[in-house]
């Protein structure tokens, strides 16, 4: 029943996150291994949007690996357990705690026995800055422990690189880039060989902007059409300064119009906005406003609808909201 419910809930996500944003694109789809154990290595800019976008474009049903410290709540925590996060203990969360990740491993190695997959952002912590972080030795770790466990597994990594072309607005676009797997097929003793080549291929998927001047650079890009999501057109640009294929201009109507058809919504996070301490998880918040209240408000709109008072008020508004959001494009940031 719990495996039926999670299935249904992603199909619910999966759908909410296609109204969210203007365009999703999944390349190297092909790449992701059948029946193989999975350790999935992604970047991580954007909060919860990362894995809800991994959990619901592949057909893997992963396991995740998150800090430790959102399972501090009681009812977080049986949430997080219902859509298979794990809690990952840092030191930062105090050296006693540090033990249990052994029995967080422990349970991963269990998964991949079953050829499963484990999602872990291995950079750490996550940024809306374009740039691929250090990776820890957490996936390695983890590959090396199930070979120990289990000598005759073949467990794989496969890289993930996520691109967004405007990491905190609703009606952008985002690309996700699966690499090729790279095989455990080293002695422990090499794990440092493991890191590089994880950190190789992500290079190759993530788009960067360099640390030197890198606001000036994002702004130029910006200002310039360069599409954010596409390496070879963000590298093409700082290189040279040339743009083959630059995006339309945006005014920003229809983003207007989404605000003012939605204005229940638009309020209950203007009211949320300043809240939020950690502004990488804004995409997060609006996100969920979307998910949990957006059909109640639709709902609430048919209904009117049939109310002889306000029914040709309420269907033109409810009309006007649909498009508006079909509608809404943010580009860039």
């Amino acid at each position: 029943m719990k495996d039926l419910i999670n299935s249904w809930l992603r199909l619910q996500v999966k759908v909410s996150l296609h109204f969210y944003f203007k365009k999703i694109q999944v390349l190297g789809k092909e790449n992701i291994p059948k029946k193989r154990p999975v350790i999935l290595v992604a970047n991580h800019q954007n909060a919860l949007i990362d894995p809800l976008l991994l959990a619901t474009h592949t057909r893997l049903k992963p396991y995740f690996l998150t800090r430790a410290s959102v399972f501090k709540n009681p009812i977080a925590a049986k949430l997080l357990d219902f859509i298979r996060m794990l809690p990952v203990y840092r030191v930062r969360d105090g050296f006693s705690t540090i033990q249990q990740n052994q029995q967080i491993f422990d349970k991963t190695y269990e998964i991949l026995k079953k050829n499963g997959t484990v999602i872990i952002f291995a950079e750490g912590s996550h940024s809306n800055v374009r740039n691929l972080r250090p990776l820890s030795k957490g996936f390695t770790r983890m590959a090396f422990g199930l070979k120990e466990k289990y000598p005759h597994l073949d467990p794989v990594i496969l890289p993930v690189g996520i691109n967004y072309s405007a990491h905190r607005k609703s009606g952008s676009k985002v690309q996700m880039i699966f690499g090729e797997t790279i095989e455990v097929d080293m002695p422990h003793s090499q794990s440092g060989k493991l890191t590089k080549s994880v950190q190789k291929a992500l290079h190759q998927m993530v788009v960067e902007i360099p640390n030197e001047n890198y606001d000036e650079n994002l702004s130029r890009l910006i200002e310039n059409g360069v599409d954010l999501t596409d390496q070879k057109a963000v590298n093409l640009f700082l290189e040279t300064g040339n743009v083959e294929d630059p995006i339309e201009s945006y005014s920003g109507i229809k983003n207007k119009l989404m605000k003012i058809f939605h204005f229940p919504l638009y309020w209950i996070w203007l009211w949320r906005s300043p809240k939020i301490k950690d502004k990488v998880f804004d995409s997060t918040i609006k996100f969920l406003i979307g998910f949990a209240l957006g059909p109640i408000y639709y709902l609430g709109l048919l209904l009117l609808a049939f109310n002889p008072n306000f029914g040709t008020w309420a269907l033109a508004f409810l009309i006007m909201a649909s498009i508006s959001l079909w509608g809404n494009r943010n580009p860039q940031e």
